[in-house]
């Protein structure tokens, strides 16, 4: 029994209006494959199978004269379709004709073409055939086809249908189901197989607007990625960019650094300290506005052979100067506006005064008001408000236009400086003083040595007086209490009633009676050892000092001395 035993017999209704638009694949586009997905087996094997049983779909009702024309419907039925197909058949093949092939005429050697290729598809040569088990003809209008049925395949077409047979029925199954399927509900309706060539339309213009959509999404979603990808290296190029400027500014920077040019204009005093280096340099000029920038000023610094001449002190210099300007000034003695000054180990306060006032113009007067305002100058907490001792000693270049407080404080913080290099807070634990007690110490053995060499063995003549409990017994500290300065010191100068006076104050004076060395410093942190308990210079001039023991020792010494003062008289005698 054939398969269009299993279909009854649409009632005579009118057939549906045919759907224009049907659109064939252009000359020359490679068909889609077998074996696609089920829309491209709508797209592609349905129609193609559409176009083998006849090319026009609708004008041969495709299984209609092979499934219907031999069963149920009968001769009359059937010739009554027949006509009815013919007809409908020849008004499509106009219309496809005038669409497709241009001007009404049939491209027969196209159509041969279709028919080769699909005979070279499903096996080509005589006695090959169609997905369909069909054998294809050779030749004759789309129209005039008819579609031979299974069951009228003479044995060799079955054999070759079953030689095709489990491959072909695997790739149709899905559009035969779905055949089946839209061709009893188009019985149902009335409509014959006209519903499945509109279903087919439909399913094929759906898969189509689906494709469309998918194509569209597609694109927006390219169209996203290419902006992002857009974006991320539009963001590089900047980020590069950006640090190829940076890295390119800071390259010209290091090797053309920011420079004034010209000799510069106005005037302001420039101070080099001891020991600063050609960096400290260029950053004191560069704070005054003198160089414009450290590196300009390094660079001229660096090729200046005479460059480590130059000599701590203050400078008149101009605003605004080109750095090989600057270094050349520098160089130049007529530069120097400060006033040198050096001030010698053992003065006294007083006397540091008198000589700072002569060199700077500044009343002796303004200098003891400035060192009792001690806040402001930086004295440590163990000078007790005393400068006496912390005005150290040494070469200094004032500032022409500094005041006395801004001198004093120059000063003291020089101390200070010392003071930290000797580690003195710690190192007076080891002697049994405090720091203050050290720098008096170190100032009698200032006033007393004769040499540096002698301030050792002296600070152990004090340190072992202090141990044994008996008072120094320094005309020295007499004579700072009387502010005096000779070696002929009475009987009367040393009852004095004052708080220096070590004749009668044990085991120190109060504080300092001149302002040390940093070797009488490190004399009074580092005694030398022995047992001696006095000590005399036998001779001022010299400065020979003699050492004992006992009091006999002492009174042969002090003969020496007495000997030496007849011969050298105080002046003025």
């Amino acid at each position: 029994m054939s398969d269009v035993d299993f279909f009854d017999d649409p009632p005579n209704e009118p057939e549906p209006e045919p759907r224009r638009g049907r659109r064939r694949r252009p000359e020359g586009q490679q068909q889609p494959r077998p074996g696609r997905d089920p829309r491209g087996r709508q797209r592609g094997q349905g129609q193609r199978r559409l176009g083998q049983r006849g090319q026009d779909q609708r004008g041969q009702d495709q299984r209609g004269q092979g499934q219907r024309g031999q069963g149920q419907r009968g001769q009359d039925q059937y010739a009554q379709d027949q006509h009815a197909q013919e007809q409908y058949g020849q008004e499509q093949y106009a219309q496809q004709g005038q669409d497709q092939y241009g001007q009404g005429q049939y491209d027969q050697h196209q159509y041969e073409q279709q028919q080769y290729e699909q005979q070279q598809q499903y096996g080509g040569g005589q006695g090959q055939y169609d997905q369909y088990g069909r054998q294809p003809q050779a030749q004759g209008h789309p129209g005039q086809q008819q579609a031979q049925h299974p069951a009228q395949q003479q044995p060799g077409q079955q054999h070759g249908q079953q030689q095709y047979g489990q491959q072909q029925y695997e790739q149709d199954e899905y559009y035969d189901g779905q055949y089946g399927e839209y061709e009893e509900q188009g019985q149902g309706q009335g409509q014959g197989g006209h519903l499945l060539d509109d279903q087919l339309n439909r399913d094929g213009e759906r898969s189509r607007d689906d494709q469309r959509r998918s194509r569209k999404r597609q694109r927006r979603s390219k169209g996203k990625g290419r902006a992002a990808v857009m974006f991320a290296l539009a963001f590089l190029v900047a980020i590069v960019g950006t640090g190829g400027v940076l890295g390119y500014a800071w390259l010209d920077g290091r090797m053309h650094p920011p420079d004034y040019s010209g000799q510069g204009a106005g005037n302001v005093i420039v101070q080099v300290k001891e020991g600063d280096s050609g960096s400290a340099i260029a950053a004191t000029l560069q704070q005054h506005d003198v160089v414009k920038s450290v590196r300009a000023f390094l660079k001229v610094y660096g090729k200046e052979p005479k460059a480590s001449s130059l000599q701590p002190g203050y400078y008149q210099m101009r605003l605004r100067m080109s750095s090989k300007a600057a270094m050349a000034l520098l160089l130049d003695p007529k530069a120097r506006a400060g006033n040198m000054i050096t001030l010698p180990e053992g003065l006294r306060a007083i006397e540091v005064y008198e000589k700072l006032s002569k060199k700077t113009g500044i009343s002796v007067k303004k200098f003891q008001a400035a060192a009792k305002d001690t806040r402001g100058l930086g004295l440590p907490s163990y000078a007790k408000g005393k400068v006496e001792g912390y005005l150290f000693p040494g070469q200094y270049n004032l500032n022409p236009n500094a005041p006395a407080k801004d001198i004093l404080k120059m000063m003291v913080e020089r101390f200070n400086q010392e003071a930290r290099e000797l580690d003195l807070v710690n190192k007076s634990r080891a002697v049994k003083l405090d720091p203050g007690q050290v720098v008096t110490l170190a100032s009698l053995l200032q006033a007393e040595g004769g040499t540096k060499a002698d301030y050792p063995k002296i600070a152990r003549v004090l340190y072992n007086r202090i141990k044994i409990g008996r008072p120094l017994q320094l005309d020295t500290t007499v004579l700072y209490a009387l502010n005096k300065r000779t070696l002929h010191v009475t009987i009367k100068d040393t009852q004095v009633d004052s708080p220096y006076n070590s004749y009668k104050v044990k085991p120190l004076p109060i504080g300092a009676i001149d302002n040390p060395s940093a070797d009488a410093l490190k004399a009074a942190l580092a005694p030398a050892p022995g047992d001696w308990l006095f000590f005399v210079t036998t001779n001022p001039t010299t400065g020979y000092t003699e050492y004992g023991t006992t009091e006999a020792e002492f009174t042969t010494m002090k003969n020496k001395l007495d000997q030496w003062l007849a011969k050298h008289p105080p002046k003025g005698k």
